[in-house]
């Protein structure tokens, strides 16, 4: 028994008559990035696209998704076992599905998703003319991206990134997490360590002049909030403790030469 494909693995980017290879690979990397793999091509002009250089160039990270593309005669080959089709299109036709925004179409694709069998597909038609009437006819639904009015034409490559991007939101709920740095599973210090380091700066700042312990106003409330937001880790307290110890290192070294004179 075949285990069940991943929603993600049910999603297709499909490409009707692209002109130009290196399109077809930045599509590839568009979908690669937000976690999508199949690309299906539809009469290409150039038939060997998978090994083009200018395919090649843009796929960066994605060559997988560009040499798995399949390629079709023909759209209806192309959407076979798919039950919710979006043709990609800036504007409604006349015998063509309603048209809805692209927000909206994602995350009905969504739903299908969770509830329905079959694929869902994104139609994208060639990069001078869009898609030919027939073929938004052919689809179950017709979906827009909300371009300016007055330079609405994307590259395809990027409607193709817009539109994963898009299906990605949706299929996580609204939210997408940002990738973590390595240093944001870094512990915040521990407060006692904290309160050293604002100790040790407060005794910089006066051995600097720049904190008068006389009038000391709101500098150190300030420089608290500051690094409150910050969390600062043990080795960034660590860092802040060590330009302190300088300061008060070079304040003394200065003064003991004035002494010496």
């Amino acid at each position: 028994m075949n285990a069940p494909v991943e929603p993600m693995g049910r999603v297709r980017f499909v490409l009707v008559a692209p002109s130009h290879p290196g399109n077809i690979g930045a599509a590839a990397r568009a979908i690669r990035t937000m976690g999508f793999r199949r690309l299906a091509v539809v009469a290409p002009r150039e038939a060997q696209f998978r090994s083009h250089e200018q395919a090649l160039a843009f796929a960066t990270h994605a060559a997988d998704v560009l040499q798995s593309a399949t390629v079709h005669d023909t759209l209806a080959q192309a959407l076979e076992g798919v039950r919710l089709s979006f043709a990609m299109t800036g504007y409604a036709r006349e015998f063509g599905p309603p048209l809805e925004d692209l927000r909206g179409a994602a995350a009905r694709a969504q739903a299908h998703l969770a509830r329905d069998p079959g694929d869902v597909a994104f139609v994208f038609g060639a990069e001078r003319n869009g898609l030919a009437n027939e073929d938004v006819e052919r689809c179950g639904a017709c979906c827009a991206i909300a371009a300016d009015a007055q330079a609405a034409s994307l590259n395809l490559a990027q409607a193709v990134q817009v539109v994963a991007y898009e299906c990605r939101l949706a299929m996580a709920g609204g939210v997408i997490a940002p990738r973590l740095t390595p240093f944001d599973d870094d512990a915040p210090a521990s407060r006692e360590r904290v309160e050293g380091m604002f100790a040790h700066l407060e005794r910089a700042l006066v051995g600097l002049g720049y904190l008068d312990p006389a009038q000391p106003k709101r500098l150190m409330s300030r420089l608290r909030r500051l690094l409150a937001r910050a969390r600062p880790s043990d080795a960034e307290v660590d860092i802040l403790r060590g330009i302190a110890a300088a300061i008060i290192e070079r304040r003394a070294d200065r003064v003991g030469r004035k002494g010496g004179r």
